[in-house]
């Protein structure tokens, strides 16, 4: 994990799952619609994992965002 990950979990942020277009204005807009707040990071070195399970990054790595979604803030009550 990544200090600017646990900066954002730390915040309430919780990772979803790596997207790029179409879908990843699909579901951002899907989570918005029920309640959730949107942060997209780029798709950094650390996303890699293994080798096999990340093919599909090598060559358009700049096109993929890391979803992280929390509960709006006037709904959350954790510490900023």
């Amino acid at each position: 994990m990544t200090k600017k990950e646990e900066k954002l979990l730390a915040q309430g942020w919780e990772k979803r799952f790596v997207a790029c277009e179409p879908r990843l204005s699909e579901f951002v807009e899907l989570y918005r619609s029920i309640g959730y707040e949107v942060h997209l990071e780029p798709l950094g070195e650390e996303e890699e994992g293994c080798a096999e399970c990340t093919r599909c990054f090598e060559r358009d790595r700049e096109k993929y965002r890391v979803i992280f979604t929390r509960p709006r803030q006037e709904t959350w009550s954790g510490k900023s």
